[in-house]
C-alpha cells in the first residue's frame, strides 16, 4: 500500500476514538434527557456509516491504486526484458551484418583482383593476337613470294618437261634399233653356242662354198681342232661382253625414263607414256631454291609427324630425388608453406621439379604474395580451358602461356622453369627438351623478397584466399629453386637423376608447414617414392 493510504485510513480510526470518547460522558449522565443522546447516537451512527463510506472508498482506491502500482512495475520488468532481448538480438543482427559485410569486402576485393587480371590477360590477349596477326600478315607476304617462285620455277620445268617429250621420238627410234640389234645378236650368239656344241666334221657343212670346204677336209683334224676352239672361244667371249653391255645400257636408260616420269608427276603434269628410246646422256639440272625450301619444310614436317615419345627409362634409374609431397585431393585445405622465403630479391631464378598428376588439368605448382601483389611469382593452371597450358606469371598482370599437356599423362615428368631479368628471357624445359622458350619478358624487374611461399594453391590474397580449381592434384618430388639460371646441361643432369646443382635457395627440406591432408615422403630413386 502507499503512504498516503495508509495515512487516510490513522485518520479515520482516530476520528473513530474521538466519537466514542464522546459518547461514554453521556452515557453516565442519568438525568438527561434521552432524546439529545438518541440524536446524538443517530449523528454518531451516521457519521460512522459514511465514515465506513469514506474508507471503503479509500480502501477501494488504495487497492486499485496496488493493482496499478503492480500491474505497472510488471509491466516495466516485462518491458525491460523485452527491452533486453531486443538489444541482444541487435547486437548479434549487428555482429551478423558485420561478419556479412567482411565477407562482401574480402569478395568485393577478389572480383576486383580476378576482373583486374581477366582484363589483363584480356588485353595480353589482345595484344598476342594483333602480334599474330602481323606476323601471319608478313608469313603470308612471304608465301605469296614464294608461290611466285614456285609458280616460276614450274613454268620452267614445265618447259623442260615440253623439250623432253619433244625428244622422246628420237629416243624411240634409237631404242627400237638397238633392241633390233640386241635381238640380232642374241640369235647370232644362240647360233654360235649352238655351233660351239656341235661335233667338227658338222660344222663343215654350214661353210658358204665347196671351194672353201675343200682345202679343209684335206687338213689333218688335230691341227684344225684347235684353232677353229680358239676362235669360236673369242668370238663367244666378245659377243657376250657385247650384249651384257647393251643389256646395261638398256636398263640405264629405262631408269633414266622413269625418274622424268617422276618429275614430271611432282610437277602437277600426266608423265609421258614410258617409251623404249635412248639419247646422249645429258648432263643434271641443278634444282630450283624454291622447291628445295619446300621439300625441306615437307621433310620437317613428316619427321615431326613420324616422331615417336622416347621410351621411359627401366626402374630405379632416376635417384638422388631427397623427399616427394602428395596432394590428395583438390581441398583447399592442402597447401605446403615456406616460413622464410627468400633472403633477398631475385633476378633470376630456376625452378625444376618432378610432377605427376592424374587430373585433367595442371592446377597450381608455385604461388608468391606480397602486401602489395598476390601474383609476384606464379606458376598456375586451373580446372577450367584451356587445360593444356599453365600461366608464368612475374609481378602481375605479366605472364606468359607454357604448354603442359604432355605433362597429363599420369607419369612422371620433369619440368624446369627459368628466368632471367637481365636478359628478360624465360625458357621451358621437359623431360630434358626446350618446349618453350620467349623474350622481352620482365626485363630488369626484380622479384622483391619478404613475402608469402605456398605450394599447391594459388594465394588471392596473402597467404590465403584458395580456390579448389585452382589447386595441384599429385605429387612433386625433387622440388627446389636457384637465385640464378640454370644452364641446359644442369637441367639436363637433375632430369637424368645426378642430383641437384650447386647452391638452390630452397627445397622441401625448407617447407616449414604442410596442412591438410598433404604429407611428405623420403625417397632415394623415383621409382621407390610410389
Amino acid at each position: 500500500m502507499g503512504a498516503g493510504a495508509q495515512r487516510d485510513l490513522l485518520i479515520a480510526l482516530v476520528l473513530a476514538g474521538v466519537c466514542l470518547q464522546g459518547t461514554r460522558p453521556q452515557q453516565a449522565r442519568p438525568g438527561e434527557t434521552r432524546k439529545p443522546f438518541f440524536e446524538r447516537f443517530r449523528r454518531l451512527e451516521e457519521q460512522f456509516r459514511r465514515f465506513q463510506e469514506v474508507t471503503l472508498v479509500r480502501l477501494q482506491e488504495i487497492a486499485a491504486n496496488y493493482n496499478v502500482s503492480y500491474n505497472i512495475d510488471a509491466g516495466f520488468r516485462s518491458l525491460e526484458e523485452r527491452h533486453e532481448a531486443l538489444e541482444s538480438a541487435a547486437n548479434a543482427t549487428h555482429a551478423a551484418l558485420d561478419e556479412e559485410l567482411r565477407q562482401l569486402k574480402s569478395g568485393a576485393k577478389k572480383l576486383q583482383n580476378k576482373t583486374k587480371k581477366a582484363a589483363l590477360r584480356v588485353q595480353a590477349l589482345e595484344d598476342t593476337w594483333q602480334e599474330r596477326e602481323r606476323q601471319g600478315a608478313a608469313e603470308r607476304g612471304a608465301q605469296e613470294a614464294f608461290l611466285s617462285n614456285l609458280t616460276q620455277e614450274i613454268a620452267r620445268h614445265r618447259e623442260d618437261t615440253r623439250a623432253l617429250q619433244a625428244g622422246q621420238g628420237s629416243l624411240r627410234k634409237v631404242l627400237e634399233s638397238l633392241q633390233d640389234a640386241l635381238k640380232n645378236q642374241g640369235a647370232k650368239l644362240a647360233e654360235l653356242e649352238q655351233l660351239a656344241k656341235t661335233p667338227p666334221e658338222h660344222n663343215e657343212v654350214l661353210l658358204p662354198s665347196g671351194l672353201a670346204a675343200a682345202p679343209l677336209l684335206n687338213r689333218n683334224p688335230t691341227e684344225k681342232e684347235p684353232e677353229a676352239a680358239a676362235g669360236q672361244s673369242l668370238t663367244l667371249k666378245k659377243l657376250r661382253t657385247k650384249h651384257r653391255q647393251k643389256k646395261k645400257l638398256l636398263q640405264q636408260e629405262n631408269r633414266h625414263l622413269g625418274s622424268q616420269a617422276q618429275n614430271a608427276s611432282l610437277l602437277g603434269q600426266e608423265p609421258a607414256p614410258r617409251e623404249t628410246e635412248m639419247e646422249e646422256e645429258a648432263p643434271p639440272r641443278p634444282e630450283p631454291q624454291g622447291l628445295r625450301q619446300e621439300r625441306l619444310l615437307m621433310d620437317k614436317a613428316s619427321e615431326e609427324e613420324q616422331e615417336v615419345p622416347k621410351t621411359p627409362r627401366p626402374p630405379g634409374t632416376i635417384c638422388n630425388v631427397g623427399a616427394m609431397l602428395v596432394f590428395p585431393n583438390a581441398s583447399t585445405e592442402n597447401f605446403a608453406a615456406f616460413g622464410p622465403s627468400f633472403p633477398t630479391g631475385l633476378l633470376e631464378l630456376s625452378l625444376c621439379s618432378w610432377v605427376r598428376t592424374s587430373a585433367r588439368y595442371l592446377g597450381t605448382i608455385l604461388s608468391y604474395a606480397t602486401e602489395d601483389n598476390d601474383n609476384k611469382l606464379v606458376l598456375h593452371g586451373r580446372d577450367a580451358a584451356p587445360r593444356n597450358a599453365v600461366h608464368f606469371v612475374i609481378g602481375d598482370p605479366a605472364f606468359r602461356e607454357l604448354p603442359v599437356g604432355r605433362l597429363l599423362d599420369g607419369r612422371w615428368h620433369h619440368l624446369c622453369v627459368i628466368w632471367s631479368s637481365i636478359q628478360g628471357r624465360y625458357w621451358f624445359y621437359v623431360d630434358r627438351r626446350l618446349v618453350s622458350m620467349g623474350s622481352r619478358f620482365r626485363k630488369g624487374y626484380e622479384v622483391p623478397a619478404g613475402g608469402s611461399l605456398v605450394l599447391g594453391q594459388e594465394q588471392d590474397t596473402l597467404g590465403g584466399g584458395f580456390e579448389p580449381s585452382e589447386a595441384f592434384v599429385g605429387h612433386l618430388a625433387g622440388w627446389a629453386l636457384w637465385d640464378r639460371a640454370l644452364s641446359p646441361g644442369e637441367v639436363s643432369g637433375i632430369a637424368i637423376g645426378n642430383g641437384l646443382p650447386r647452391g638452390p635457395i630452397l627445397s622441401l627440406a625448407n617447407a616449414t608447414k604442410l596442412s591438410g591432408a598433404v604429407r611428405k615422403v623420403s625417397c632415394g630413386c623415383l621409382e621407390h617414392c610410389l
